[in-house]
């Protein structure tokens, strides 16, 4: 599985969800804060090109969102995201 990476604000209610989620998969991921270091919250940005939190990747793929995490999930497609080799990511 790859790694799974969030960027996350301790107050914020969209990023529990996310986490929430997650959690309940049974996936491991790295969750950064953007709130204490700006450096952080550009690379955020970078990545997504998106300036709010959560920000979700799985490996180097930009998965979004926690309302588009929830979607993918009920539509049945994030177990198949989660359980990509690492080495196919992005095609």
């Amino acid at each position: 599985m790859p790694m799974v990476t969030i960027y996350t604000k301790p107050w914020c209610g969209y990023c529990w969800r996310a986490k929430r989620l997650l959690d309940a998969k049974g996936v491991a991921y790295n969750e950064i804060d953007v709130t204490e270091d700006s450096q952080v919250e550009a690379e955020m940005i970078q990545r997504s090109g998106r300036t709010t939190a959560p920000q979700v990747f799985v490996g180097d793929r930009h998965v979004g969102d926690s309302v588009r995490l929830a979607q993918l999930e009920a539509q049945g497609e994030l177990d198949a995201i989660l359980n990509e080799n690492p080495e196919e990511g992005e095609r």
